[in-house]
């Protein structure tokens, strides 16, 4: 499980170095591949180990490219899709056009979620979680079954 926030940086080639907390998760008989894609809601970016990718590439692929709204997400998310392949050394070259859509420079904030991580540049990071905190202070948990069962 891809769990926790942990600043890293990206170095002048445009690689970041995966936490050693993080490496065996992602490695899989001995392979270290993922695949980043961009996020069509926010300015981050989603990076996937290949085999939790799958899943999500076979439900992307049944969508029609006759429907312009799937077409358009199926698009988006497939076509800025990139294999990336992590060295000997832990580190993953991001390629330039999604460093752009995501606003990263040196300092980034490497999420988990559950089946894969987002990678924000750490000024997004921070006014996103200020964003999510104020709106999470005008939830009213008893309204939703779901969020009503976390007892938090």
């Amino acid at each position: 499980m891809l769990r926790g926030t942990t600043a890293i940086n990206l170095d002048a080639k445009g690689r970041l170095t995966m936490p050693m907390s993080y490496r065996e998760l992602v490695t899989v008989d001995g392979e270290s591949k993922l695949v980043v894609t961009i996020d069509i809601k926010r300015s981050c970016l989603m990076l996937y180990p290949l085999a939790q990718w799958k899943p999500i590439e076979d439900k992307l692929s049944h969508l029609s490219d006759f429907d312009p709204q799937e077409a358009t997400i199926k698009n988006l998310i497939l076509g800025n899709a990139n294999d990336c392949e992590m060295d000997k050394n832990g580190r993953i070259l991001l390629p330039a056009p999604l460093r752009t859509h995501a606003n990263l420079e040196k300092k980034l904030m490497l999420i988990g979620k559950v089946n894969k991580f987002e990678l924000w540049s750490q000024d997004n990071w921070d006014a996103q979680v200020q964003a999510d905190l104020a709106l999470a202070k005008s939830i009213d948990f008893s309204q939703s079954s779901r969020l009503k069962e976390l007892a938090l």
